[in-house]
């Protein structure tokens, strides 16, 4: 695992949060469960393997490098409040999407612009904020598979997405460069959009794929 980030994972007894966990695992990341109940987490953890950790979410906060939040968007800001003085310094994957039930196949961003933007101004200038893992069908990662799609990044700061669009190599086709963090708007927008796609043609996992660049690996 040498030269490889500790990645936690809030929400990572959810179904997404779980799917990514199982993948970054496989690909020999050490892998830290967080979730509000410490106990949930370490439970979850010692069924995925040796490398799974569990903790709070402050505690997988304080021992990851970077820190995806997977949780509901109603769970969202308090989430980040949580962990704002455990985060700074360190990269925070914002993979919320604002769906407002009961209508969550019609889009509806926040004020703010997008959950990441939210989250950047929640946290502050000293969290470099990434925003990916939008549009990913969680089916295909329970199942041992790879996303049979492409996955938008998005950020500010380009070292810290050039670390997530790696991370997104792990799950999907790959990981594309989707500019900067107020871009993420079209790809939270656009997982309401799937949702409805998966209703209407009654299938798990719609996904995107970004043509014209070089073959994927």
């Amino acid at each position: 695992m040498s030269g490889k980030p500790c990645v936690a994972i809030l929400g990572g007894t959810g179904d997404l949060g779980s799917g990514l966990a199982k993948c970054w695992l496989r690909a020999g990341y050490r892998v830290v469960i967080g979730s509000r109940s410490a106990a949930k987490a370490i439970a979850f953890a010692s069924e995925l393997g040796a490398e799974a950790e569990g903790n709070d979410n402050v505690g997988a906060a304080q021992a990851a490098d970077v820190i995806v939040v997977a949780v509901p968007f109603s769970s969202h800001a308090a989430t980040l409040h949580e962990i704002k003085d455990v985060v700074q310094g360190k990269i925070v994957v914002d993979a919320v999407v604002p769906l407002v039930p009961p209508k969550v196949s019609v889009a509806q961003l926040p004020a703010e612009g997008s959950a990441a933007q939210i989250a950047q101004n929640l946290l502050g200038d000293g969290v470099r904020v990434v925003s990916a893992f939008h549009n990913v069908g969680a089916s295909k990662l329970h199942a041992g598979a790879r996303a049979d799609c492409d996955i938008l990044v998005f950020g500010n700061d380009k070292n810290a997405r050039d670390l997530v669009i790696g991370l997104a190599d792990e799950i999907g086709s790959r990981g594309v460069d989707g500019g900067v963090l107020a871009n993420s708007a079209a790809a939270e927008a656009l997982t309401s959009v799937l949702i409805g796609i998966n209703r209407r043609y009654k299938v798990p996992g719609a996904g995107i794929r970004i043509t014209g660049l070089p073959a994927s690996r």
